[in-house]
């Protein structure tokens, strides 16, 4: 009987490595490796999805971080990615910039068509405008640097124009007559740059905080959004009576 033991338990280690190189044969671990480590992104979406980590290491990091190597980490491709798609850093950040100029648009031209009466279609406008800035500081910030931008880039070009373009026809509806975005006269383009300076300076102070001196001395509880309501009641309400 103990011989007998013997070679059974002899030939049953004899065919247990079998089962086990049989085992990993038929399941290369390999396989399962290259599964978690290839790219989400195809179909030409990885434009599309380096903009959208820029925009992230932006508002998180400030536009001191924001490199063409952080938006490859970002985003979780190769370092050579952000470079091929937009050339250099400027390519990038123009691109970026051009991005934050359609969501601006769009934001203000939601705004306008939510409103119900003259008065407040024209506040609408720099209400919208002030907000979105607020919700997106990197973003507004970037859009204005122009020393960091290439404006021969088509996008950018056409998204700037086009927020140019929306003032200037909400100038000429409060003014009641037709602008030409190519062609100004001097009394228009005062009106431009007038109400133009009067919201972009209120963005900017409240941004850098240098409107809390003011918010504090007046009724507890009055909101940098209520102050700016003020301004342009008084700046507005006499053209569109309600």
């Amino acid at each position: 009987m103990a011989k007998t033991d013997t070679k059974s338990e002899t030939a049953r280690s004899s065919r247990t490595p079998r089962r086990t190189i049989s085992t990993a044969a038929s399941h290369p671990p390999r396989r399962a490796t290259s599964a978690k480590t290839e790219t989400p992104y195809h179909h030409g979406a990885l434009r599309e999805a380096l903009l959208l980590a820029a925009e992230r290491v932006l508002e998180r990091d400030g536009l001191a971080g924001l490199t063409l190597r952080a938006v490859a980490r970002e985003a979780g491709v190769s370092h050579a990615a952000p470079t091929h798609h937009f050339g250099d850093l400027t390519g990038l950040l123009s691109e970026l910039a051009a991005v934050g100029f359609r969501q601006f648009n769009a934001a203000m031209a939601s705004a306008c068509d939510s409103a119900t009466t003259p008065l407040e279609r024209a506040l609408a406008r720099p209400k919208a405008y002030v907000a979105y800035a607020q919700a997106h500081p990197g973003m507004y910030g970037i859009m204005f640097r122009t020393e960091r931008l290439d404006y021969s880039r088509p996008s950018l070009h056409e998204a700037a124009e086009a927020s140019f373009a929306g003032l200037a026809n909400a100038i000429a509806t409060m003014r009641q007559e037709r602008i030409s975005g190519d062609t100004l006269t001097l009394e228009q383009g005062a009106a431009i740059a007038r109400a133009w300076s009067m919201v972009h300076g209120f963005t900017m102070l409240l941004l850098d905080g240098r409107l809390e001196d003011i918010l504090q001395r007046l009724p507890a509880g009055t909101t940098a959004e209520q102050l700016l309501e003020a301004i342009l009641k008084s700046t507005y309400a006499a053209k569109f009576p309600t």
